[in-house]
């Protein structure tokens, strides 16, 4: 194992568990892998493939990833191929010749192909495997749409001892259970396991901003982005609109971006998902159909304009940020109407209840005035009393103010108009604002207009949000998201409890120098993490600037994106060591044999003429 280990993929030692998970795989085993995105979920599969007689069929979600992943296990020397919609008769036959004989160890197709194929190709070749990736589709996508996900328990029907691996970086206890259900019924094999290791990606920084106008996200999205000068980054946006819109924006003040969404035809969505990992523009705005079909190692950030519709899908879109392992940094915007546009969607969904439940975990993650790493690991199951001083909450602690007036003065106002409200009506009270609503039902007259008006429209949205969130308001979505006081908030109305408020904060959060004790640079690292360079000797940035310079014409002259060339991670350890000899090429971690052969002789003239040997 050691030795396949360094041979393809350059790496002297496993991470933990990996070794575990292929030897059980290596026995026969089936088992679900629950890894952090960046943490070896791939190879878990990939090695056991290069060991074992046969093809694995790897069940893989978009046509996009599997090039990805195709072209980084060519550039590997693993015999690798994909099969798609997308190729030609000639293509599609000539990698079914060579299935059937023997020359492809892994396989690549979509649910959909791999049931079309289970009576042809697939029962005609050896497998050695199935690997499902993203398995966390079966349960988000099988239910709505691609049925063929909820069918994939017919492998374990028709191949009983051949192993079957679900592999996902998401996955709370409830989808974990429903991919194992999907997949093996309710009695999976006697050699079934489940591996789950830290969720944790220390490398990566969480900042959450509740903004309520377009305005204001922009200029907060400009910061931040002049933060990261010439690093790439994904902006997520709920629907094609706002990708456009975002774009436009961008492209005014001389970001060069591009958009993805479902909207745009199959040549317009390959030609920016081109551009972006090819670094021909720094920033893609899209909506969450993109993301999933790269693993582009190079991204130094990712954007949410607008919140999510759960956790899972939180870490799955930030986990695409800093794969490689170096820092990357995250921002959420998080505002009542994307929750009021969340809420229908998942009212409408084949899952309402579960997704419901999903939305408002996300939402309570927003909201939160405790550090952002804790809630997410607590949410996996990790529970950590340790504050990461990596999120805004941890570098800016909330000031804590008596808000129990202020909670008094909005529960007034929609008690007096009978609980006929919404958020922004209640607003218009509290702050003496005159409207067309305001003037039909006169509630320019009640006692409480204009009680608020010293307190901002911002200030007053973000108190309204901590009402709801300690349950003093429910917001009736069904019914024009009117705003009903709870018993709680009849308690504090009445004069019965007191209320503590966080201190709004509506600028973006910049990262300050984390104390030393406990500090994102000294914390425990999971040990999947710790060969990370942040924590290594200083690689000399001339030096490291060379070695980039040469990656990229290297990827240009075959047609490859750079990271699949190398990760930074594998071009900092070798700016870090220096290797002045093929050999010791080959010794750096993350070159294997084929890499060592073909690109040493490059890499160590570079070297050598920097330090002038």
């Amino acid at each position: 194992m050691l030795t396949t280990l360094k041979r393809y993929f350059g790496y002297d030692t496993f991470r933990p568990l990996q070794e575990d998970i292929i030897s059980h795989i290596l026995a026969g085993g089936s088992c679900m892998v629950l890894m952090p995105t960046g943490g070896g979920k791939s190879l878990c599969y990939q090695l056991p493939a290069m060991m074992m007689p046969g093809t694995t069929i790897v069940v893989s979600p978009l046509i996009s990833l599997m090039k990805d992943q195709v072209e980084q296990l060519a550039a590997a020397g693993i015999p690798a191929a994909a099969l798609n919609s997308s190729q030609s008769d000639a293509e599609s036959y000539r990698i079914r010749t060579m299935c059937h004989e023997g020359k492809i160890k892994l396989l690549y197709m979509s649910p959909e192909r791999l049931m079309m194929e289970l009576d042809y190709l697939i029962h005609d070749i050896t497998v050695s495997a199935f690997a499902i990736d993203e398995a966390h589709c079966i349960s988000q996508w099988g239910h709505d749409f691609r049925e063929e996900y909820c069918q994939l328990g017919e492998l374990d029907k028709r191949y009983p001892t051949t192993p079957i691996i679900a592999l996902t970086a998401t996955a709370d206890k409830l989808t974990r259970q429903d991919i194992v259900t999907q997949l093996f019924g309710e009695e999976p094999r006697s050699n079934f396991r489940r591996f789950v290791t830290s969720f944790d990606r220390p490398n990566l920084s969480f900042t959450v901003q509740k903004a309520s106008t377009t305005q204001n996200r922009h200029s907060s999205i400009l910061r931040f982005i002049g933060s990261h000068k010439d690093e790439c980054g994904i902006i997520y946006c709920i629907s094609r609109k706002e990708t456009e819109k975002t774009a436009d924006f961008l492209r005014e003040h001389d970001i060069a971006c591009t958009i993805y969404h479902a909207g745009l035809t199959a040549a317009e969505r390959d030609k920016a998902q081109n551009d972006f990992i090819n670094d021909r523009v720094q920033v893609v705005c899209a909506t969450i159909a993109f993301g999933m079909g790269i693993n582009k190692s190079n991204v130094r950030w990712v954007i949410h304009n607008n919140m999510p519709k759960s956790i899972e899908s939180f870490y799955q879109e930030v986990g695409r940020a800093g794969r490689d392992g170096l820092p990357s940094d995250t921002l959420l915007f998080y505002s009542y109407s994307d929750m009021i546009t969340l809420e229908r969607f998942a009212s409408e969904s084949g899952q309402k209840d579960i997704n419901l439940k999903r939305l408002h975990c996300m939402r309570d993650y927003a909201e939160s005035t405790v550090c952002r790493r804790r809630i997410l690991l607590n949410y996996f199951g990790e529970p950590d009393g340790r504050d990461c001083c990596n999120c805004d909450v941890c570098w800016n602690p909330p000031k804590r103010i008596d808000g129990t007036k202020l909670v008094q003065m909005a529960l007034s106002a929609i008690k007096r108009t009978g609980e006929r409200i919404a958020m922004g009506n209640c607003i218009e009270i509290l702050r003496g604002m005159s409207s067309n609503v305001i003037k039909k039902w006169h509630w320019d007259a009640l006692p409480t207009f204009g009680v608020g008006r010293e307190t901002t429209t911002d200030d007053w949205r973000d108190y309204i949000m901590q009402m709801i969130h300690y349950g003093f308001l429910e917001v009736a979505y069904d019914n024009n998201s009117h705003l009903h006081i709870t018993d709680l908030g009849n308690e504090v109305l009445y004069g019965k409890q007191t209320v503590q408020l966080a201190q709004p904060n509506h600028d973006v959060v910049e990262k300050k120098k984390a104390k030393r004790r406990g500090s994102s640079a000294t914390r425990d690292i999971p040990a999947m993490f710790q060969d990370d360079p942040a924590v290594k000797p200083y690689a000399d940035p001339a030096l490291l600037q060379l070695l980039r310079e040469l990656r990229k014409s290297l990827a240009q002259a075959q047609g490859f994106p750079a990271y699949i060339i190398m990760s930074d991670k594998t071009l900092e350890n070798i700016a870090i060591d220096r290797p002045t000899t093929i050999e010791a090429f080959g010794r750096v971690s993350g070159i294997g044999e084929y890499k060592q052969q073909k690109y040493g002789r490059d890499f160590v003239d570079v070297i050598r003429r920097y330090i002038g040997k």
